[in-house]
């Protein structure tokens, strides 16, 4: 817990937050997440006030000390210190409880902390889930803008050339066409540039920024490595996911807390001491029975209650977590299968169908419908590739929320199939 709340426990105001670029990696926003974000920080200190309870729970002796003080008057001639009595016992509002209740009960507030520790890991893992979404959304949108520009100055050129083909005489129907389609292609533009605007001032809220602070993504992110091992993978998501930590300590806590409820038939024991001038000294201890057995059993009962609830709910937690893993690793390699396909197969046809048709159409071989038809499956595919690539690390980043562990350290991961450059060096928060 001092390793990693090192950095929130330095004041809010002396803070000192890394600035990003203009145009961050997917790792520069994320480190200023992980140091900016206010809930990220409330869970540590959730974390931290369960560990301090532990102290508390744990602490022997649990009541305080009474001390007495009687003074006698009398007729009798006696000394003032034979007058005197004083007293010092343990308060009695509070039993005094044996050693190893209250080991037990620091037992119980032990596992909360660390059930609360692992509370820390699953706001961990879903701050860097929604941090990645935003940055990808943000990443989507641009490129999308961008493709779009570029089609609305392919259709200026379209535009330009089908003008001087109604000037030799052809169709003018050409010339509406292209330019009915470019104006609606520059009101598409204007749409996507303000997606491109709230992608960003969601993206600065996270990273505790202005909505309005400059962020720019220079094109979409490289895909992020992962092993092929699918069965390994699919074994890491119930091993390491820190929900099903939780509440595995969660039922070791409520398993103490049923010894807890036991210990309340071991009577306790409060021991005092006094002092009556030189005339006495006694020695006394008070002992609390247990005589309100039907409510230590309702006790017992309850615990034992609760452990099994805590059980069913793990165990269901384990087979839904295991399911919402095994379709979201579906869902990425599906993302990957289309990417390589575009890539590989679709891209290449698409460009050689546009520039064939650009021949044909300047040669007038085809019509200009067909030439437009073109520019469009082009547009069409290009998003799709840029969909398809975000998709995949949007699906990585819920795969890692829901293990509860970054990729990139299970071991030397086998890049997908692509023509893109290489993954970034692997980010350690």
């Amino acid at each position: 817990m001092a390793t990693t709340g090192s950095a929130f426990e330095t004041p809010p105001e002396l803070r000192e937050l890394p600035e990003l670029p203009l145009r961050p990696s997917w790792q520069d926003v994320l480190c200023r997440a992980f140091l900016a974000n206010g809930d990220l920080e409330s869970a540590y200190f959730n974390w931290k006030g369960a560990l301090i309870q532990v102290n508390q729970a744990a602490a022997w002796p649990n009541s305080r000390v009474a001390l007495g003080y009687s003074y006698m008057f009398s007729r009798e001639n006696m000394k003032a210190w034979d007058r005197m009595t004083i007293s010092a016992g343990f308060d009695p509002s509070m039993n005094l409880q044996l050693p190893i209740k209250v080991e037990a009960a620091g037992r119980v507030a032990f596992e909360a902390a660390r059930e609360t520790g692992e509370r820390f890991r699953v706001a961990k893992f879903d701050l860097q889930r929604r941090v990645l979404n935003a940055y990808l959304d943000l990443a989507l949108a641009a490129e999308r803008a961008r493709i779009e520009r570029d089609n609305v100055n392919l259709l200026k050129q379209l535009s330009a050339s089908a003008a001087a083909r109604a000037q030799a005489g052809a169709p003018l129907q050409d010339l509406l066409k292209v330019e009915t389609d470019s104006e609606l292609a520059k009101n598409n533009l204007r749409n996507l540039e303000a997606e491109v605007r709230a992608a960003r001032s969601v993206l600065n809220g996270l990273l505790a920024r202005d909505a309005n602070t400059p962020l720019e993504v220079s094109g979409l992110p490289p895909p992020r490595s992962v092993i092929r091992d699918d069965a390994r993978l699919i074994a890491m998501a119930v091993d390491r996911n820190p929900e099903l930590e939780a509440l595995a300590h969660q039922v070791a806590g409520r398993q103490d807390a049923v010894e807890v409820a036991l210990l309340a038939y071991v009577p306790d024991i409060s021991p005092s001491f006094s002092v009556n001038g030189s005339i006495s000294q006694t020695v006394a201890a008070m002992v609390m029975l247990p005589t309100t057995l039907p409510q230590i059993q309702v006790a017992i009962d309850n615990a034992e209650t609760m452990v099994r609830s805590s059980q069913a709910v793990i165990r269901q937690t384990e087979k839904d977590r295991a399911a919402s893993f095994v379709a979201a690793l579906y869902f990425m390699r599906n993302a990957e299968r289309q990417t390589g396909f575009f890539h590989r197969r679709l891209t290449p046809l698409v460009e050689q169908l546009l520039n064939s048709s650009r021949e044909a159409y300047a040669a007038g071989t085809v019509a200009f419908a067909d030439l437009i038809d073109s520019k469009r499956t082009y547009i069409n595919i290009r998003r799709l590739v840029a969909e398809a690539r975000i998709e995949r690390e949007r699906r990585l980043a819920e795969l890692e929320a829901i293990a509860g562990v970054d990729i990139e350290t299970l071991g030397r991961p086998a890049l997908i199939a692509t023509t893109e450059p290489p993954p970034l060096p692997q980010y350690k928060p």
